[in-house]
C-alpha cells in the first residue's frame, strides 16, 4: 500500500531486563490504512503499541509522525500526535461513571460545560452507532460496554490514529460487523487503524496488510489481498501447524451436575435468568451460545456460589443450594471456575503468579503458614506446561500479556481435578497455538469425565468443539440441541428470540436429565423447602 505515511518506527527495540520484548522493529502506517498486527502471545505486540502510545519508552530507535522525529514521553504526548489507543484490560476506573471516564485527562475541550461536552460525546456515539449511558457506573456495565466507553473515551479525544488491542474480544458477532462498518467509516474519514487480534477471519476481512511479529522481531509484512490464514498462521508460529479442532467422543456418565428452574437477578435488580433447567454430564462438553449480556456472566457465578439465586442446583445427587463459593468447597465438591473478567474476578493482577496460585487453597494446610515453596513449584511447572513466555514464579500477573494470563488462570483451575468445569470464554485474546493448547486441555478434562459448561462467542467453535449447544435469549433457554443436528443459522434465529425449540418442540428434552440422580419426589421436597 502507497500514500501518505502517518507513522514510522525504525529500529524500535524494548528489553525487560535481558529479554528483548521488541527487537529492531520496522513499521510504517499509511493514511486511511487498516493495519493487522499479528503473533503469538509474549511476542511483543501490546509492548511495540504501548511505545507508540507513549506507556513505555523503546531503548533503541525512532519514532516519525508525518515526517517530524518525535518523543512520545506519555499517552498525553501521544494524544497530542492523535493517537490513542483502546488497550485489551481496560483503563477505566469503577466508581467513576463512562462520563467521567472520557472527560477524564482531557485537555481538548477544556472550558465547555459538562452539558457540552455531554452532546459531544453523544454526537460520537449517534454517528458511530454506539449505545452508551453516560450515567452509569463502571462497575455496573457489562464488558462490551466497556469497551464501548473506551472506544469512545479515544473518539472524544480527537485521535486520528487509534490502536486497538483485540477489540472484538468481547463482542458478539452481530457486535463485530457493526463494529467493522465504524472503522471502515473511520478509514473513509482518514484515520489510520492498528488493530491487534488474533482472529485470522476478522484479519483478512477488515485490513488492508498485515504485520507479523515473532520472538520480538518482525518476520514479515504483507498485503492482505496476496495472503492466507493457513501462511500468516505458519509465519506466527515459524512452522506448519494442523488446525484442525476435534470433538472427542465419549461415553458420557449420568447428570454431574442439574439446575431446575433457575432465576439470577442482575445487579440492576433485572432479571438475568429466568426459569433454567439443565444438566451437565461428565464427559461431554455443553457450549452456550447468546449475545452478550443475556445473562451467562450471572449463570456461571449463581453455579459455583459467587451469586445469589432461586431454583434447585444439586452436584452428583448433594443439594448445593444458596451454598457459597467456600462452602461448595468445605462438602468437597470440586467446581472450577474461569471467568471471562480475568484480572477483575480471577487473579489479582498485583500478585505474583505464586501468590495466585496461593490463593486458591492458602486456607487447606493444617498449618497457620502458607506453603509457598509447594506454590511455587506449582508456579514453575505452570510456566514451562503452558509456555509461558518471558515469565518467573515471582512476576506480577499484571506484567503479562493477556493471552499468557489465561494460561494461568487456565492452569491454576485445571489443577483442582475438578468434576465440574465452568468456562467463559476460555481462547478470548489467544493465538492460535495458545487456543489449540486450551481447547487440547479441555479434551484432557472431558477424558476424565468432567462435565464442562463452555460458554463461547465463536458459533463455529461451538459447532465443532461442543457436544450440545444451550441458546440463550434475555435469560431465556431457547432449547438445547445437539450441534451435529443443527447449524450456524438455526443457532442465530434462537439467539436473536425468533426461534424457541422449547416451545415448537415441547417433546424434546430441553430442561433437566430424565435419568437425573434425585426422583421426582426428592425434587418435589427441595421445592417445598
Amino acid at each position: 500500500m502507497e500514500g501518505q505515511k502517518i507513522i514510522e518506527l525504525v529500529g524500535i527495540s524494548k528489553r525487560f531486563g535481558d529479554i528483548y520484548a521488541n527487537k529492531d522493529i520496522n513499521l510504517t502506517l499509511y493514511k486511511g490504512e487498516i493495519l493487522s498486527v499479528l503473533g503469538e502471545n509474549g511476542c511483543g505486540k501490546t509492548t511495540l503499541m504501548n511505545i507508540i502510545s507513549g506507556i513505555y519508552k523503546p531503548d533503541e530507535g525512532e519514532i516519525i509522525i508525518n515526517g517530524e522525529n518525535v518523543k512520545i514521553k506519555s499517552p498525553s504526548t501521544a494524544y497530542k500526535y492523535g493517537i490513542g489507543m483502546v488497550h485489551q484490560h481496560f483503563k477505566l476506573i469503577d466508581v467513576f461513571t463512562t462520563f467521567e471516564n472520557i472527560i477524564l485527562g482531557d485537555d481538548n475541550h477544556l472550558g465547555y460545560k459538562n452539558s457540552e461536552k455531554k452532546k459531544i460525546i453523544l454526537d460520537i456515539a449517534e454517528k458511530y452507532g454506539f449505545n452508551i449511558d453516560l450515567n452509569k457506573k463502571i462497575h455496573d456495565i457489562s464488558v462490551s460496554e466497556k469497551q464501548t466507553v473506551e472506544i469512545v473515551k479515544v473518539l472524544y479525544k480527537n485521535a486520528n490514529i487509534l490502536i486497538l488491542d483485540e477489540p472484538t474480544a468481547v463482542l458478539t458477532p452481530q457486535e463485530i460487523k457493526k463494529f467493522f462498518s465504524v472503522l471502515r467509516a473511520m478509514k473513509e474519514n482518514g484515520k489510520s487503524v492498528i488493530i491487534i487480534t488474533h482472529k485470522l477471519a476478522e484479519v483478512m476481512e477488515i485490513s488492508d496488510r498485515v504485520m507479523i511479529l515473532r520472538k520480538g522481531e518482525n518476520v514479515k509484512t504483507v498485503n492482505t489481498s496476496e495472503t492466507s490464514p493457513k501462511e500468516l498462521t505458519d509465519l506466527m508460529v515459524g512452522k506448519k501447524i494442523d488446525l484442525k479442532l476435534n470433538r472427542l467422543l465419549i461415553k458420557a456418565t449420568s447428570p454431574t451436575l442439574e439446575v431446575r428452574g433457575l432465576n439470577v437477578m442482575k445487579d440492576d435488580g433485572t432479571k438475568a435468568i429466568e426459569d433454567l433447567s439443565f444438566f451437565l454430564r461428565g464427559g461431554q462438553i455443553l457450549g452456550v451460545a447468546g449475545i452478550a449480556g443475556c445473562g451467562q456472566k450471572e449463570l456461571c457465578e449463581a453455579l459455583v456460589g459467587l451469586r445469589g439465586y432461586t431454583g434447585n442446583i444439586v452436584h452428583q445427587g448433594r443439594c448445593i443450594n444458596g451454598y457459597t463459593a467456600e462452602k461448595i468447597r468445605e462438602l468437597g465438591v470440586y467446581m472450577s471456575f474461569i471467568p471471562e473478567d480475568r484480572l477483575g474476578l480471577g487473579l489479582a493482577p498485583h500478585l505474583s503468579i505464586t501468590d495466585n496460585l496461593l490463593l486458591k487453597n492458602y486456607n487447606e494446610g493444617k498449618s497457620s503458614f502458607v506453603d509457598r515453596k509447594k506454590a511455587r513449584k506449582q508456579a514453575e511447572y505452570l510456566i514451562s506446561r503452558y509456555n509461558v513466555s518471558g515469565a518467573t514464579p515471582d512476576t506480577p500477573v499484571k506484567n503479562l500479556s493477556g493471552g499468557n494470563v489465561q494460561k494461568i488462570l487456565v492452569g491454576r483451575e485445571i489443577g483442582t481435578n475438578p468434576t465440574v468445569l465452568i468456562t467463559a470464554y476460555p481462547v478470548r485474546g489467544l493465538d492460535i497455538n495458545s487456543s489449540y493448547m486450551i481447547y487440547d486441555i479441555l479434551n484432557q478434562e472431558k477424558e476424565k469425565n468432567t462435565a464442562i459448561l463452555f460458554i463461547g462467542e465463536d458459533l463455529d467453535v461451538l459447532l465443532t468443539f461442543c457436544d450440545k449447544i444451550m441458546v440463550l435469549h434475555q435469560g431465556r433457554n431457547m432449547g438445547i440441541v445437539h450441534t451435529k443436528n443443527t447449524n450456524k443459522e438455526e443457532i442465530g434465529l434462537m439467539m436473536t428470540g425468533a426461534l424457541d425449540l422449547t416451545k415448537e418442540k415441547p417433546d424434546k428434552n430441553f430442561g433437566y436429565a430424565q435419568d437425573s440422580s434425585l426422583t421426582e419426589e426428592e425434587w418435589s421436597a427441595l421445592n417445598e423447602k
